[in-house]
């Protein structure tokens, strides 16, 4: 008899101010993610959104397994836990249905462990809870597979820290050593304030912009599946998503010179799509191609999780790890590093397209953030996405767009 994990979340940003829940439950056996349920609730407290979330959990087993099912609850809630453990009093009348609620659904099941767990091992209900509040404040709803129906991106555990593995199933799936990366503060700034590697550019307010565009769906998104090196092609939506977004940069405000794009199928699909728009040529580097995934191309996270349970942990550990047969996300970042550099030195004063994946465009973005590796696990980007940095000669990088899919509505 299958037994169940649930593991809930709940957030208000403001306390009270507006708020969603998210749960996730597993398979204890071998921690397959079995359902994921989310939803934005207006405006109340952290409080009421972790109850919210802990009733969503129970009701979501209880389809799964029926009643009696046998089921652990771990929240990083303590009041929640200790309330529905038995050891503290609801004292807070407006929580108190709540409490009675999830009761009820408890006497349906058969808990055996109510647990606390920190905030850094609760990451997957986490993500679907600010997923849920994401998508409220844009006016959508949350679908299964990610904000909006959004396709897989990036999440994330404190750098260093191994969280539970199931915390990172959606995020990575298109998703050099650190110490070649020890002074990211400087990388993409110090490039835009040197002129063409002679010396330092005389002042300029004339901004190189450089637009990062990911590429459309591809069946293995669709799926959740691993998709780095695989040459893997756009679904016709992606198709779809990749003409809306030439629609969009063949008319003002954007007046591109330059479309540079990676040198995967689905990528270069999406770059030409935009310059048969443009009339622009299409210039490939091979630096902006997606991290190598090795031995994990194709897989679904659960295959992998059972599959290299040791090195999927070392890998969500340390960005310096690398798949079996793969690239780490260090590595990535040195060659990404440097396209982005060259692009910014070649095309000074223009404004560059540069079509890519999930990976490539986060590194860029967290090097001009001047941000640490491990933020890239703090990242979502959509499918078909458009990102904006500008580059000054005297001065800072400046992200003035991120994750703006305004052109697929």
């Amino acid at each position: 008899m299958t037994s169940y994990v649930i593991e809930a979340d709940g957030g208000s940003r403001g306390n009270p101010g507006p708020a969603g829940y998210g749960a996730v439950v597993t398979d204890a056996a071998d921690g397959q993610v079995l359902a994921e349920v989310a939803e934005a609730i207006g405006v109340t407290t952290n409080n009421v959104a972790e109850y919210r979330g802990l009733i969503a959990g129970l009701t979501a087993v209880l389809g799964l397994g029926g009643e009696g099912a046998s089921v652990a609850v771990r929240m990083d809630s303590k009041l929640v836990i200790e309330q529905m453990a038995g050891r503290w009093k609801v004292k807070h009348e407006g929580l108190r249905p709540l409490a009675r609620e999830a009761s009820a659904l408890v006497r349906k099941l058969r808990v055996t462990e109510w647990t606390w767990i920190p905030r850094e091992r609760n990451k997957h209900a986490d993500r679907l809870a600010n997923e849920a509040m994401d998508a409220a404040a844009k006016g959508l709803t949350w679908k299964a597979g990610g904000a909006a129906g959004a396709a897989p991106e990036a999440p994330a555990p404190p750098a260093r820290t191994a969280p539970p593995a199931v915390a990172r199933q959606t995020d990575l799936l298109d998703a050099g050593d650190l110490s070649e990366l020890s002074a990211p503060t400087a990388s993409l700034a110090t490039a835009q304030q040197r002129g063409k590697g002679t010396g330092w550019a005389p002042p300029t307010r004339v901004a190189t912009s450089l637009l990062l565009l990911r590429h459309g769906e591809t069946e293995l998104s669709v799926e959740r599946r691993f998709s780095g090196r695989g040459d893997a092609e756009l679904s016709a939506n992606g198709l779809a998503q990749a003409a809306a977004a030439a629609e969009r940069l063949s008319r003002e405000p954007y007046r591109l010179d330059v479309i540079v794009t990676s040198p995967l199928k689905r990528a270069r699909q999406t770059a030409e799509a935009v310059a048969q728009r443009t009339g622009l040529h299409v210039e490939v580097d091979e630096d902006l191609r997606e991290a190598d995934f090795g031995a994990w191309e194709g897989h679904t996270f659960t295959e992998v999780q059972r599959r290299w349970p040791a090195e999927l942990a070392a890998w969500l550990a340390d960005p310096a790890t690398a798949p079996p047969g793969g690239e780490s996300f260090a590595t990535t970042a040195v060659r990404v590093q440097a396209a982005g550099e060259r692009l910014v030195e070649r095309y000074e004063g223009k404004t560059v397209l540069a079509v890519s994946h999930v990976t490539p465009i986060k590194m860029l973005l967290r090097l001009a953030l001047m941000a640490p590796l491990e933020a890239l696990y703090r990242m979502h980007l959509d499918v078909a996405c458009l990102s904006l940095i500008e580059y000054y000669a005297d001065g800072p990088a400046v992200v003035k767009t991120f994750n703006d899919t305004s052109h697929l509505r």
